[in-house]
């Protein structure tokens, strides 16, 4: 299977702050991957690599020409702008307009589907800071929907959501998923990573990569986030209150 993103031997440091090191993987067209690890292990820098948000310090990452969305985990957006959902929502098609350029019919379609399918049409012309966080997190991930990018990219899409906002999340990556795109999300959360394909686990540096059940093993674990994890039992607990 071709490969939606192929990482070289990626480092990012942030001056003297070793964020990402040493990563060289290949992840296949269409598949779902989280990312999980420890407290600055390095997902959200590595998924801003993979967004071109950000160059890595040296390696390269290759997307083979297709296009990224990324919906970062917090978007600051001044209360004193006034900005609607819909123009929120409607910035997805900016790089493609241009400053000078309207909405064309397929723009304007594309910003619709987007809010259809995160269920905030009927918020269209609320202010954005008026949200709840739910709502407001719908409408970011509305945001990389239009942008109809071959690769979605989610930083912790799913963390702190009420249960509707959650639902409705997670059903439109399932579609985006059967539809052939790639996407990739960080995460806390084991049993959101179980859902995906495949797992990357991070510790600054690579631990491991693949299937959920050959990547959550008590030795990959254990190399990731050490003392944190206590056997009780049959059972590994992780003692950490940012994961679950």
């Amino acid at each position: 299977m071709s490969a939606a993103v192929t990482l070289s031997d990626v480092h990012v440091d942030y001056g003297p702050i070793h964020a990402v090191g040493d990563l060289s993987l290949e992840i296949p067209i269409g598949a779902s991957v989280a990312i999980i690890g420890p407290n600055g292990s390095g997902k959200s820098s590595l998924l801003k690599v993979i967004g071109d948000v950000i160059d890595p310090t040296s390696g390269s990452c290759d997307t083979g020409g297709a296009t990224t969305a990324i919906v970062l985990q917090s978007t600051d957006i001044d209360q004193s702008v006034p900005l609607t959902v819909r123009d929120v929502v409607a910035m997805a098609r900016f790089p493609r307009l241009g400053l000078l350029r309207r909405p064309n019919a397929d723009d304007r379609a594309a910003i619709d589907s987007a809010m259809s399918r995160l269920e905030i049409s009927d918020l269209a012309h609320r202010q954005i800071h008026q949200l709840s966080g739910g709502q407001r997190q719908r409408a970011f991930v509305a945001q990389g929907l239009a942008q109809g990018a071959d690769t979605l990219l989610l930083d912790e899409p799913l963390t702190g959501l009420d249960v509707r906002s959650r639902a409705i999340i997670t059903s439109v990556l399932d579609d985006e998923l059967a539809a052939g795109r790639t996407v990739i999300t960080t995460t806390h959360n084991f049993d959101d990573a179980r859902r995906c394909e495949l797992v990357l686990l991070l510790a600054t540096s690579f631990v491991a990569f693949g299937a959920p059940d050959e990547v959550f093993t008590e030795e990959h674990l254990r190399t990731a986030f050490g003392g944190k994890f206590v056997r009780i039992g049959d059972t590994m607990v992780l003692d950490d209150p940012h994961h679950h």
